[in-house]
């Protein structure tokens, strides 16, 4: 029971994964591209900031290219994307996003150029990291993914989305319970409200107590 239980949990949490990273991606129609800001309070990323006022037509193209990957066209998106990387190519957000366009279509080699192009960038960007160790986390490559987000939330200590992956790591790859509850209840304080994930950290909490429980019983 418990086991299926944990398995159910497991299928669920990781495809929240997905979803809340293709939403964060669409998130950035705030003051500037920074783009795939990854929180999923839907705040802009402060990368495009970096780079001075924004152009009034270069934020209409951004826009447009956001409302067709939110809308699910992510061909649409794409070309987009790439057109307005074209004319501004200072914004890495514009990467991450073709990065996750690049995902969603199963193509991690051009996922993988995407996330570098945003890191050359800015190798502090949270979400390019946030996006590196997602990609590192699909190929099974634990130790590199986990690099990964502790370098965003280590740079960007808000930055929630990395918390969040750092959750899911930790429970269902490396079997540290204490650090997943950790980073689900820094998810949590950073965004507020999460039902589901208030869920997981109660059940988080039960586990980890039961935990050492056990082990004070065997010493």
């Amino acid at each position: 029971m418990l086991s299926r239980h944990f398995t159910d949990i497991a299928a669920l949490r990781l495809a929240m994964v997905g979803l809340v990273l293709a939403v964060a991606g669409c998130a950035s129609t705030g003051s500037a591209p920074g783009g795939a800001d990854g929180s999923p309070g839907g705040q802009p990323a402060a990368a495009g900031a970096r780079q001075g006022e924004v152009p009034p037509e270069a934020l209409t193209m951004y826009e447009q290219a956001v409302a067709a990957m939110a809308s699910g066209d992510f061909l649409d998106a794409e070309l987009r994307f790439k057109e307005f990387l074209l004319q501004y190519p200072g914004y890495p957000g514009a990467h991450v996003n073709l990065a996750i366009i690049h995902v969603n279509n199963d193509n991690d080699e051009d996922a993988v150029a995407a996330v570098d192009a945003a890191l050359a960038i800015d190798p502090d960007y949270a979400p390019a990291l946030n996006q590196l160790g997602m990609l590192h986390r699909r190929n099974g490559n634990f130790p590199e993914a986990e690099a990964a987000y502790m370098k965003a939330v280590t740079v960007s200590p808000d930055y929630a989305l990395a918390h969040y992956n750092l959750g899911v790591l930790n429970e269902l790859y490396l079997q540290r319970l204490d650090s997943a509850l950790q980073h689900f209840e820094r998810y949590q304080q950073i965004v507020g409200g999460d039902e589901q994930v208030e869920k997981w950290i109660t059940d988080l909490q039960r586990r980890v107590a039961a935990s050492q429980r056990t082990a004070n019983i065997s010493e």
